[in-house]
């Protein structure tokens, strides 16, 4: 292993040159935390089921699971289940499932919200070596169906109020599915319907006591036994599902846990964890496991997002995880109180963000760089957040430079960008508390991977060039096993034992690593220009007015066009001051906005160079955000192409009707 010009990288391979066919491959790299080797493996950890158990040994007081329960029609504190707790109903839901002949290798569903019953299903999964297969809320009942089919799911645990959206998937789904458990009540009716379907409806009260007097022994597990199937939307075609062995999350939680401590974050047990992100999505997933195996205590939410700063303020996180959608809701909650706070608020404000930012970009961490701004100024934002968070970290969807900016001035707290997918157990990059200089990036990898870049020649990304550029390639024992029952798309994706992201990356020169461009994401104009769109949305994207874009080009077309999703209060205040009345509807028809939002987002082109042909010729406002309802991005917030461009079909026919 050598040492490297990038501060945070080692070497543990020279680069390759192009040859027979392949594309050339820069160096190798791997996280200066690794520098003598990746963290060990643990004896006696070989499966999650063994995270579980061996901090239930090590903290069996400690709170573990937490929910808020409504009494006389009012919502209590948070009622705690110690892991001991837990651990006994664990045993019971696991003799439960194997009394209705469900065992080894048999899959089983998940679908709702996060609670602490999803939690306990899932270990009683990891207990007796079933495959837990999550089924998503946000795929809509054609996926669930997909699913329940295709991973052959033969016993389902559900939220109660889901229940009418599963027996959408009968009768088809009675061909694997026998039995299905509500995490709450279950209705004659709806027993009647199943049984029809040959398929037994039980409520939790009684599910668990069909194991009663009953003890099933527990099969050994191995690090190479499939622990979860996540399916993934995709943008295009069915969810893929994707492989998860014990010995994926093992050694991820091995690598966090360095990478923490390196940077002197540790976990203890006295952390505490808001559960708010689906389960269904190996980033939750991975986290609250990193949680279990610390011994920490995991707080859920009610599943109302309205709701959400109430249970945050109720619950005091020291440890917050966040879609960029949801910090974006909170800066600009928070932008707004400063702008209607009165001149005196706004002025102090402005200068104490001011004072610290420029003592961070001196190298101060955020801790020291203005404790008195902190004490006076922040302070509130912290409270907004319970008071106690100390890390914030963002993934899923890349987070926009300006909002994480703000949120490491103004949230006295590390706000820390990771980047990873399904397929490689989620975390494979992080950005690191108080590097100013990794803003906008995902940090260095995660001392438990190698990485390296491939150069993609048709989109002019050179992985051997002074700036490196080209796909982000994984290696190492956080990768997934394969796509279920599609080794096509499998072969596809790991090559030589690499697995390509499909995702365009840029190593700075810290060792920080920068996501581009998407290498999918490419379309020809009609003089023959390749655009690569997805590097364009993210520059346009910095437009501080609007909230999302989607940028077009047909190749029979010689120009760009794009939907903008404006912000609203942006739109609103921009009126005003303009003299254009009416509401934001209204406001996003008219003419003058339309001029004014086409001159920000040629402004920004000028500002970052773009050639001529990579400019934006014609806007559609839409005041509705893309959403999964209209089925225009995936529960991970990326656009899915095809059906924008289907969705939005006879704008874009205007818009180039109009432009010429």
């Amino acid at each position: 292993m050598a040492a490297t010009k990038y501060k945070y990288l080692i070497e543990v391979e020279k680069a390759k040159e192009a040859k027979d066919g392949k594309p050339s491959q820069g160096p190798v790299y791997r996280s200066l935390f690794a520098k003598d080797g990746f963290p060990p493996p643990i004896p006696g950890l070989d499966s999650c089921w063994d995270v579980f158990r061996l901090s239930v040994e090590k903290n069996p007081g400690n709170p573990m699971l937490g929910r808020r329960e409504i009494v006389n029609g009012k919502t209590s504190k948070y009622v705690w289940l110690t892991y001991k707790e837990v651990y006994d109903m664990v045993v019971k839901i696991g003799n439960s499932i194997r009394s209705c002949g469900v065992g080894e290798g048999d899959k089983c569903g998940i679908y709702g919200v996060n609670c602490p019953e999803w939690i306990m299903s899932m270990e009683a999964c990891n207990a007796h070596g079933l495959y837990c297969v999550p089924l998503y809320d946000t795929l809509g009942a054609g996926a669930v169906e997909f699913i329940i089919c295709h991973a052959e799911v033969s016993i389902a645990f559900t939220e109660e109020k889901k229940i009418p959206e599963l027996l959408k998937t009968f009768p088809n789904a009675a061909k694997h599915l026998k039995t299905l458990v509500s995490f709450g009540k279950v209705t004659p009716e709806q027993k009647e319907t199943l049984e029809k379907h040959g398929v037994a409806l039980y409520s939790w009260n009684e599910f668990l006591q069909l194991g009663d007097n009953k003890d099933f022994d527990l099969p050994v597990k191995k690090k190479s036994d499939i622990c979860t199937i996540m399916y993934t939307s995709g943008t295009t075609g069915d969810p893929k599902g994707v492989l998860i062995s014990n010995d994926s999350i093992i050694t991820l939680l091995a690598g966090v846990k360095r990478l923490l401590e390196s940077v002197n974050e540790q976990l203890s047990e006295k952390d505490v964890y808001l559960s708010f992100l689906p389960l269904a999505h190996i980033f939750d997933r991975v986290i609250e496991e990193l949680f279990i195996w610390t011994g920490a205590s995991i707080g859920f939410w009610r599943g109302d997002v309205k709701l959400l700063t109430e249970d945050i303020g109720e619950l005091k996180p020291t440890i917050f995880c966040a879609v960029p959608r949801v910090l974006d809701r909170i800066y600009a909650g928070l932008t707004q109180r400063i702008a209607t706070g009165g001149i005196v608020k706004k002025t102090m404000f402005n200068f104490a963000y001011s004072y610290k930012y420029h003592n961070m970009q001196k190298g101060h961490a955020h801790g020291n760089a203005s404790p008195i701004a902190d004490k006076i100024v922040f302070s509130k934002v912290k409270q907004g957040l319970g008071g106690r968070v100390r890390l914030i970290l963002s993934g899923a969807a890349p987070l926009s430079t300006h909002v994480e900016t703000f949120l490491r001035v103004v949230a006295c707290a590390h706000v820390l960008q990771g980047y990873g997918l399904t397929e490689t157990c989620a975390g494979t990059f992080v950005s690191l508390p108080n590097e100013l200089s990794m803003l906008g990036t995902v940090g260095p990898p995660v001392p438990n991977v190698d990485v390296c870049l491939e150069s993609v020649p048709e989109m002019g990304y050179d992985a051997l060039s002074d700036t490196p550029r080209g796909e982000v390639c994984v290696k190492g024992n956080t990768l997934f096993s394969g796509y279920y029952k599609r080794e096509d798309l499998t072969k596809e994706v790991m090559i030589d034992g690499w697995f390509h992201t499909g995702d365009v990356g840029e190593w700075q020169p810290d060792g920080s690593l920068k996501i581009i461009d998407r290498k999918k994401n490419i379309f020809k104009l009609s003089q023959g220009e390749y655009v690569a769109v997805e590097n364009l949305e993210n520059i346009y994207g910095l437009v501080s007015d609007i909230d999302a874009i989607w940028v077009y080009g047909n190749s029979f077309e010689s120009f760009l066009i794009a939907v903008v999703n404006p912000n609203n209060q942006a739109i609103e205040s921009w009126a005003k001051q303009n003299g254009v009345s009416g509401d934001f509807n209204s406001l996003c028809e008219h003419t003058r906005v339309k001029e004014y939002i086409l001159g920000e987002l040629n402004k920004i082109a000028k500002e970052k160079k773009l050639k001529g042909f990579e400019v934006i010729k014609a806007v559609h406002l839409d005041p509705e955000p893309f959403d999964m309802e209209r089925d225009l991005i995936t529960p991970t917030y990326k656009k899915k192409r095809p059906q924008l461009l289907k969705y939005y079909k006879e704008i874009i026919d205007n818009l180039y009707k109009s432009a010429k």
